[in-house]
């Protein structure tokens, strides 16, 4: 059995992030757990509160995945805020974290026309720092995201097509 931890980049539960997160996970087959992190959980970071249960879970989440699987909106050229702050809980210790070889793979979305490649450039950028493993293929952007959620999940059939054939070839190297 394959667990994937998904971790959306949004706080918003009505975000084109948790949309396709919800997307991806109804599209995947027996034989795949996943399960869906909630970031806006944690603290700033803040080593003094390094014993805080959300930061904890969050960790114990993270180390028991086999794969995670980010969903990023792109802000100001970037991963959110709230992203960063929970890759910066799972980052410690330093080159030895929960993210250590951690397999990774990498969705992003975004109101315009770019689908948000600064934002996954960033990220990938970020995770090579911790040592983690972001899975090479083309990149999934979903362009003007926020235009094609219905109903509370991604509703574009051929970006779910391609990232669904990706995800499982992620999938398939764990």
């Amino acid at each position: 059995m394959t667990q994937l931890l998904f971790i959306p980049g949004s706080l918003r539960e009505a975000s084109s992030s948790r949309a396709t997160v919800r997307a991806l996970v109804s599209r995947l087959e027996a034989g795949v757990t996943c399960q869906v992190a909630d970031p806006g959980l944690l603290p700033h970071y803040n080593a003094d509160l390094d014993k805080d249960p959300a930061v904890e879970r969050f960790l114990a989440d993270v180390a028991a995945a086999d794969g995670v699987v980010f969903v990023t909106p792109e802000y100001n050229y970037s991963v959110p805020g709230l992203l960063k702050n929970a890759i910066d809980w799972a980052s410690r210790p330093a080159y030895n974290s929960v993210f250590k070889d951690k397999p990774c793979f990498i969705v992003s979305v975004s109101g315009g026309a770019l689908g948000g490649v600064r934002a996954q450039a960033h990220l990938k950028y970020i995770l090579n720092g911790m040592l983690a493993r972001p899975f090479t293929c083309q990149e999934i952007v979903i362009p003007q995201a926020n235009a094609k959620v219905a109903d509370g999940h991604l509703a574009d059939e051929a970006i779910l097509d391609f990232a669904e054939l990706n995800l499982k070839a992620f999938i398939a190297s764990l």
